[in-house]
């Protein structure tokens, strides 16, 4: 099995979700890891981040088109009609 490495941090929950299922039909391997830490009441997430991606770095290319993807749509639906 390849090693698993960080791939890229992840903004927010529905960045994540977004994320995870775009991989899951494009049968990706991949591991979604939260920043969130309920003794600190998910601090860490507001400076870095929700959480990250994991991944074999053979997918790293791809996942990393998936995510831009993901941030060029939710920038041209946040824009003015």
């Amino acid at each position: 099995m390849e090693k698993i490495e960080k791939i890229a941090v992840l903004d927010s929950e529905v960045q994540a979700e977004l994320v995870d299922s775009v991989l899951d039909e494009r049968d990706i391997p991949h591991l979604m890891r939260s920043y969130h830490d309920s003794a600190y009441d998910g601090i860490f997430q507001t400076h870095a981040g929700w959480g990250q991606i994991e991944a074999p770095a053979a997918f790293r290319d791809e996942i990393l088109a998936v995510i831009e993807d993901i941030k060029r749509q939710a920038a041209s639906d946040a824009q003015p009609q």
